[in-house]
């Protein structure tokens, strides 16, 4: 009897990290304008997720700068375009933009930031795309995000 309850309490403890795990990634940016994930699948199980963004190279913000902007597809051209008009000072997004669902600020080299937004509010059926609106990047630097069992 108690080899069943330690193994179930070490199942339980080994449960834990790969929930977390699957409620949170990290996305790597280097300076040849790519993202080391070109897909994230998100748990419905997921109230909330996380990414962090890290930048690898070796160029500033301001020559090879990256993001992580979450929108649906649909509106992603539109949002990084706006976002060029928007400027530099703005991080390449229009302020307040609720076509945006999340994104980091903008980062150079050796520099890593995180965002956690509402998962639980996405639709398993829709179609969304994370990029870099830096000007130019977006061309190269996109995947999809999608909602899973």
């Amino acid at each position: 009897m108690l080899w069943k309850a330690l193994f179930a309490s070490l199942l339980s403890l080994a449960a834990v990290p790969a929930l977390a795990d699957e409620c949170k990634v990290t996305v790597d940016s280097t300076d040849q304008m790519t993202f080391d994930q070109k897909q994230i699948e998100v748990s419905k199980s997921c109230k909330t997720f996380e990414v962090t963004l890290t930048h690898s190279g070796n160029l500033p913000v301001n020559v090879m700068g990256h993001n992580w902007v979450l929108t649906k597809t649909a509106d992603m051209r539109e949002v990084a375009s706006d976002g060029m008009s928007a400027g530099a000072d703005k991080g390449y997004l229009k302020p307040e933009d609720t076509r945006v669902i999340a994104h980091t600020r903008m980062i150079g080299a050796g520099e890593k930031d995180s965002i956690t937004f509402d998962a639980s509010t996405l639709d398993p059926a829709g179609q969304y795309t994370f990029f870099c609106s830096f000007p130019g990047h977006i061309a190269m630097m996109q995947g999809t995000l999608k909602i899973v069992d």
